[in-house]
């Protein structure tokens, strides 16, 4: 019997790609993921070329490019071509830039930031549209970044599981990460990369699996790191399904590794991948650049 993923794969496949005239797209994995090459992310770009960075985007759920050189205005100005900029309320930001948020960990910190699946800002209640992280400083090994599609993940799951996740919201919330109690916080080093957590008052209901608003196609949308239950049901009864949903998720098949260069920078649409940032480069440093952009409500 062919698995549900298979035929995915085999019909993804079989779709016509349509072809790229100003950049050049190689896809990383079967479901997300692609790097771009031929152009210059410091240059103001053309209507044609933003078009067409935007639709590999929207195809591959994540774009890579490498051997960028970009001052923090090249980068406020690159993502500003393709959204609203939403200044992060819990991280460290760059001095003077406060639309960049510092991804940071130094060589004699153990905790570093992403270090579970999740995308960001699910607890908002219009949660972000897309990220660009860009890597001004790597270890010479490690630090890599897993991107995981819910696209794939929702395609593969059984006719009648989908039925029964259509019907359902989630509750997500930033008070457990980010707030006062969050242990997290209290029992790591993030202490100065971490902070605010007077402003982690955000909950928001979203449905389980919504429809993306760019693609039409169909996305689970939880994750262990915002996601607190279902609506309506006990933490108990929640921690049941979504534990499946996590782990179902994260099947190699539905992932990819990035591996980090100086200059590279990731460009990921939030609301249909999840990531997770590898905390295996201890004695290090890593510094990334983080814009998040702005996003609507989800249905």
């Amino acid at each position: 019997m062919i698995s549900s993923a298979a035929v995915s794969v085999a019909d993804r496949v079989s779709e016509p790609v349509r072809s790229y005239s100003q950049i050049t797209v190689e896809p990383l994995s079967p479901f997300v993921g692609a790097e771009i090459g031929n152009v210059d992310l410091s240059s103001e770009l053309s209507d044609a070329v933003a078009e067409e960075i935007a639709r590999a985007f929207r195809e591959h759920g994540v774009v890579f490019f490498r051997d960028q050189v970009l001052t923090p205005e090249q980068h406020i100005a690159l993502a500003r071509r393709f959204g609203t900029i939403e200044i992060n309320r819990f991280f460290k930001t760059v001095d003077g830039y406060p639309e960049i948020a510092e991804v940071r960990k130094e060589a004699d910190q153990k905790s570093n930031i992403g270090g579970s699946w999740h995308t960001d800002h699910s607890y908002d209640q219009a949660p972000a549209k897309a990220s660009l992280l860009y890597a001004r400083e790597v270890p010479p090994v490690g630090g890599d970044t897993l991107f995981s599609s819910m696209v794939a993940a929702y395609d593969a799951l059984s006719p009648g599981l989908k039925a029964t996740l259509e019907r359902l919201k989630a509750v997500h919330s930033s008070r457990h990460v980010f707030g006062y109690t969050s242990k997290g916080l209290m029992e790591s080093d993030l202490k100065g990369r971490i902070s605010n957590p007077e402003l982690a008052t955000q909950d928001a209901l979203h449905p389980v699996v919504i429809t993306h608003p760019e693609t039409g196609r169909k996305a689970l949308y939880v994750n262990a790191n915002f996601t607190v239950r279902i609506d309506g049901w006990s933490s108990e009864e929640s921690a049941a399904l979504l534990g499946y949903l996590y782990r179902h998720a994260v099947r190699p098949e539905f992932t990819m590794r990035f591996r980090w260069r100086q200059g590279s920078l990731a460009f990921w649409d939030n609301r249909s991948t999840w990531h997770l940032a590898l905390n295996d480069y201890s004695g290090h440093r890593r510094l990334l650049h983080r814009i998040t952009l702005a996003g609507t409500p989800l249905s």
